[in-house]
């Protein structure tokens, strides 16, 4: 009972400096959009003051450690398709620890949010709504817009998070961009974020958590009849990383319950997945 409420007071303090940080964060973000924009149109600059945002939340949050490993490509505006396990809403608070920006494709209920969203939109983040095709396809576009502009993407291909634990099936839309752009993929490995902030649950919990930077994978000379190849070829790399970074963390299996919520994101040529 008493680790219950102390892991709640420390919770409510963990979202107050969130609040905080995402107040005082916004019009920083929005004077540096203005400033920038007439020769920044990727806006670059905002959208890494924005993801700096996470900074203090981490720092003040005895709930959460987090951690960095692996080497990212000297420079990142090659641009890079940059792909990752999905865990939970922290993935994003972790991977902005990066020294980095990249524009994120999210699900649209967060870019609504007061504050939250007006920076990722100021940030020029990819709005999604998960199981329209429609949306798909303008997000999709979104990227290679961004992508044109000298600016990397972030798209988690599993769509939804397990209930399991497992590796959802990778969606193609990543692959598609990637190879239709010769734009190499920049994989990561995401470990205890789902420790961070469990499902169905507004209380933070204890957790070390940490992403792992591992080698960029040319497309260079591929064409669509590779993106399978290339799809599983990262599914890989991403799940041996992860069961790494679980082996060296220590990681204890959740219940096994039915999949039933996870959510892949549809596949603009087709009635299936992405």
């Amino acid at each position: 009972m008493k680790s219950k409420a102390v892991q709640t007071v420390l919770s409510i303090w963990g979202w107050f400096v969130l609040g905080v940080s995402v107040l005082l964060f916004t019009p920083v973000v929005a004077v540096v959009r203005l400033v920038t924009m007439p020769f920044d149109k990727g806006a670059y600059a905002a959208g890494y003051t924005f993801r700096k945002v996470v900074v203090p939340l981490t720092k003040l949050n005895p709930l959460w450690t987090f951690h960095t490993s692996g080497t990212l490509p000297d420079d990142m505006r090659r641009p890079y398709v940059v792909v990752a396990n999905h865990e939970s809403f922290v993935d994003m608070l972790l991977i902005s620890h990066l020294p980095t920006e990249m524009k994120w494709l999210s699900k649209v209920e967060i870019m609504k949010l007061p504050f939250m969203g007006w920076m990722m939109r100021l940030s020029r983040d990819i709005p999604l709504v998960r199981g329209e095709k429609k949306s798909a396809v303008a997000a999709l576009d979104e990227c290679r817009e961004r992508l044109s502009c000298n600016v990397s993407v972030m798209i988690f291909p599993e769509g939804s998070r397990s209930n399991t634990g497992d590796l959802n099936p990778f969606a193609a839309g990543a692959f598609k961009l990637a190879i239709e752009g010769q734009y190499p993929i920049l994989p990561m490995a995401v470990h205890g974020t789902r420790d961070c902030l469990r499902k169905n649950d507004w209380r933070q919990g204890r957790a070390v958590a940490e992403v792992r930077v591992l080698e960029p994978i040319p497309t260079a000379g591929l064409t669509k009849k590779d993106l399978p190849e290339l799809r599983d070829r990262v599914r890989a790399l991403i799940s041996d990383a992860r069961d790494d970074l679980r082996a060296e963390h220590g990681w204890v299996e959740p219940p096994r319950k039915p999949d039933s919520e996870s959510v892949v994101e549809p596949d603009p040529d087709s009635s299936g997945e992405s």
